[in-house]
């Protein structure tokens, strides 16, 4: 990075932030010596406790079929990393990014090494995924549901090979602590998955290469992890994955205290991280299912080997799930809000997830643990993670008041849903982001997000990368890459990197009416004040502009579509049209007639027309754009066509 990057970050830290980051930067050059030590570990060295067979029998045969699929598919060699297809996967370069074909260092004392730079190490995300042993945790699932040791093979094989590719503080894989956390729940499981094969004892607790290689992560974690202006979810993954391991793999001198200083921080910030409604602060919906994902797997793990979980961990864990309940649409997708790398915590399931959803699966899990609502959205497929997670529950005493009904206003997330019938539209009236660096937030305040019948309508464009490509970067995070209106030329937030953020816009909601109206502001463009108000009722969705300023400004407002919706411009007027289950819908949308209407889709230069249904991955979808200048209100107006009805010529 340029010295100006490290200037701008580093006026995003406090002064206690600052000294502890210097603190982190002299124990790295001394830890060098670290790596050459070895670890002492117990005499009595079991895990505990194991999956009993009604756990397993209680695993659907859809679900089984799903996982299946794709055990089979990664015994093959193939494996799918963020739309990049690998077919080297039956024995992997751990230190190869398949994407450019670069080797990152692999025998480099590891804080040496520049690993957001794509000319030295390649794409890291694409090399940092698969060591999070994600893959060997389905493998060993596989196993335990079969019995046939060739996937239990399989997975020793690749531990085999990926300990001896990367001994303690060598190459990329010892630099960041998520990564290290997201690998040690990995293990974990992956052990308790092969328990029935004879070679299990081998691979993990009797093996001294394995012992020293957990105990140097469960080191590393507790010497450096995140702080400050970057305890987002990270801090939670780093917690989350060494308190599983100190109590599944309560094998060394140091366990009991690691348990104990995992188990204490995951509380603070899982509590730190979330807004009282159950929202997450990052405002990063999958950054929501991650931080659930990780929270319950090491909460339950710290329950299963009899440590007493603070019921105030629960009562946030509680708050999420039923939030997740009260966010998400008709198809069970939560909003697509800020950024997604479409990182997990723990996974069981296949590919497909035998046809349930990591959303759907974690209400699942919910239901289980705390009970579901009456109001909940009904969840009609199993999956294979919830009947053998909540195997390690025992009785979860909840003292927290449960919502009596559904809710559609976030007030301190700043979220209001708007639903009439098969539409839900979410109305961003949020805080930009999370922490002094926002990292993972979007500049898209006052922007709306639009499904008919779990279809994107008008549609949040994602997030495709983080590294190595910033035009992309930029775009996608940017207010024109929203539904919401431009000023100048500008972002609404001013941004300072990949992942900071030097000045936020103040967003301010000013009234709810939920089901059918929102009114917010915000003041990114000051002394200018963008005002937006959104109206749904009887399939029509009224959406009204206002620039409150001494003058008037140049602007653009911009209207995305998800990849399935056609659209036809004419004059002022766009027609919209879009296939479900073999029947065509259609819907108009009035434009505002002050402004100069043009469609894109899948331009390059500058970027517009991008929808990215997952990371890596992006694909041209239809834009909507108007320029001129915001004089006046601008009233758009949404009409969606009832079923059965022709659409208007």
């Amino acid at each position: 990075m340029e010295l100006s990057w490290y200037l701008r970050r580093l006026s995003r830290m406090s002064p206690a932030e600052i000294a502890g980051r210097v603190t982190d930067a002299v124990r790295k050059r001394r830890w060098r010596r670290v790596a050459g030590e070895r670890a002492t570990w117990l005499p009595d060295r079991r895990l505990a406790p194991v999956l009993g067979e009604s756990a397993l029998a209680a695993v659907s045969g859809d679900a089984v079929k799903g996982l299946l699929a794709t055990a089979d598919r990664l015994m093959d060699g193939h494996a799918e990393f963020f739309g990049v297809e690998r077919h080297d996967f039956a024995a992997p370069d751990w230190s190869r990014d398949p994407k450019t074909g670069r080797l990152a260092p692999s025998d480099v004392y590891s804080f040496d090494i520049p690993y957001r730079s794509e000319d030295t190490v390649g794409d890291i995300k694409q090399i940092w995924e698969p060591s999070r042993h994600q893959h060997l945790t389905v493998l060993a699932a596989a196993y335990a549901l079969t019995g046939e040791n060739r996937y239990a093979e399989r997975v020793a094989a690749h531990l085999d090979s990926w300990w001896a590719a990367n001994p303690p503080m060598r190459g990329v894989h010892w630099v960041s602590g998520i990564e290290l956390g997201i690998r040690l729940l990995s293990w974990v499981w992956v052990r308790r998955l092969l328990d029935g094969w004879d070679r299990a004892p081998l691979l993990f607790e009797d093996n001294p290469v394995a012992l020293n290689q957990i105990w140097h992560h469960q080191r590393w974690l507790a010497a450096f992890g995140s702080r400050g202006s970057s305890a987002n979810n990270h801090v939670i993954a780093e917690d989350a994955g060494q308190l599983a391991a100190a109590c599944a793999f309560g094998w060394f001198p140091e366990s009991a205290g690691w348990r104990t200083s995992a188990l204490a921080s995951l509380d603070k910030m899982l509590r730190h991280n979330t807004f009282d409604s159950g929202v997450n602060r990052e405002l990063a919906t999958e950054y929501h299912g991650l931080v659930l994902e990780l929270a319950l797997a090491g909460a339950l793990e710290a329950q299963a080997a009899g440590v007493e979980v603070p019921g105030s961990t629960w009562r946030v864990l509680v708050r999420k799930t039923d939030a997740l309940a009260s966010m998400v649409d008709d198809s069970l997708r939560p909003p697509r809000q800020g950024d997604a790398d479409d990182g997990y915590g723990l996974v069981i399931d296949g590919a497909d997830g035998g046809g349930t959803s990591r959303w759907a699966s974690l209400l699942n899990t919910g239901e289980v643990l705390f009970g579901r609502l009456d109001w909940w959205p009904e969840v009609v497929t199993p999956d294979v993670r919830t009947p053998l997670l909540t195997a390690l529950a025992s009785d979860i005493r909840l003292d927290v008041a449960r919502p009596p009904r559904r809710r559609d206003d976030f007030a301190d997330a700043g979220m209001t849903i708007l639903r009439d019938g098969a539409i839900w539209c979410r109305c961003d009236g949020g805080p930009h982001g999370f922490l002094s660096i926002a990292a993972h937030a979007h500049a898209d305040a006052l922007s709306v997000e639009v499904r008919h019948d779990g279809v994107d309508i008008l549609s949040d464009p994602g997030t495709y990368c983080y590294h190595g490509e910033p035009k992309w970067r930029s775009y996608f995070r940017s207010t024109a890459a929203h539904n919401t209106l431009e000023l100048d030329g500008t972002d609404q937030s001013v941004s300072g990197g990949p992942f900071l953020w030097t000045r936020h816009a103040t967003t301010r909601v000013l009234a709810v009416g939920t089901p059918s109206r929102w009114s917010a502001e915000h003041d990114g463009y000051a002394p200018a004040i963008h005002r937006r108000t959104v109206e749904l009722e009887d399939s029509k969705l009224h959406i009204l502009d206002e620039v409150r300023s001494g003058e008037a400004r140049p602007c653009r407002l911009a209207f995305h579509f998800g990849p399935s919706v056609e659209v036809a411009l004419s004059r002022g007027t766009a027609t919209l049209s879009w296939t479900v289950d073999g029947q065509e819908r259609g819907a108009s949308l009035e434009l505002p007639p002050q402004l100069t209407w043009s469609a894109h889709r899948g331009e390059t230069t500058p970027p517009l027309g991008w929808y990215s249904a997952g990371f890596g991955r992006r694909e041209p979808a239809w834009t909507l754009l108007g320029t001129g200048t915001a004089d006046g209100a601008l009233t758009s107006v949404l009409t969606f066509d009832r079923v059965g009805e022709d659409p208007p010529l």
